[in-house]
């Protein structure tokens, strides 16, 4: 019980409201697995029954685009809770959730969630709360994709890398994705990702390690992910 008391997952999501004899029933009723880099948590389409807290390492959210390509929605990190939207509207899984790391994951069955949901209101209401949150995220992209330029959107997605998941002790960000999946999350081509990433070096605001990049004018970055 205790690993389940101190998990950073339960610190950190909504399982935080739920009260000792149900952390007792949480650890009794949950399995942890570790996923390999690369390697799937579960596919688009997939019936989950239950959820996934991520305990350590990051993860990719994805949907397969009508020309094949794997499009990334969202990254994910340890404390974040998976899988909770489709368990509540009973519906197959959205996206796809994958290892860009080394993962450990927890997964939760659906009896005991639903079981938590139905007797434990200040558990049930962070659940909705964390759903109407990606809902919000997941509109505020949308909005992005509209009103903002593919170089605002770059800009803003490195400081988002930066922000969210850090730098190593050379400076290079932790998590690097290829141009592909950085093309897929600003929405343009490969080609023009690579092209940008090539302006945004001659101007000093990054520097390309091989496929590594390090932040060199993050001040700069902001005012251009902000511009109107």
């Amino acid at each position: 019980m205790n690993k389940c008391d101190q998990c950073i997952v339960r610190q950190l999501s909504s399982l935080k409201a739920l009260n000792k004899e149900e952390v007792v029933k949480l650890a009794n009723s949950k399995t942890t697995r570790k996923i390999k880099k690369g390697d799937a948590i579960f596919e688009e389409g997939e019936i989950t029954n239950g959820v996934f807290c991520v305990k350590d390492g990051v993860g990719k959210l994805s949907k397969l685009s009508a020309n094949g390509k794997d499009q990334i929605i969202k990254l994910v990190k340890s404390g974040e809770l998976l899988g909770q939207r489709s368990m509540i509207s009973n519906e197959p899984a959205n996206l796809s959730a994958k290892a860009l790391a080394d993962m450990e994951v927890c997964f939760i069955p659906k009896t005991e969630i639903i079981d938590f949901f139905n007797n434990n209101n200040q558990f049930s209401m962070n659940l909705m709360q964390s759903i109407c949150e990606d809902l919000k995220e997941s509109e505020n992209d949308k909005i992005a994709l509209v009103q903002k330029t593919v170089k605002q959107r770059l800009a803003e997605t490195l400081l988002y890398l930066h922000d969210s998941f850090g730098e190593n002790t050379d400076e290079t960000l932790i998590v690097q994705l290829s141009r592909e999946e950085l093309a897929g999350m600003i929405g343009t081509a490969t080609e023009s990702c690579i092209r940008l990433l090539s302006d945004f070096n001659k101007l000093k605001l990054i520097e390309l390690v091989g496929k590594k990049i390090v932040l060199k004018d993050v001040k700069a970055l902001k005012k251009l992910a902000e511009q109107l």
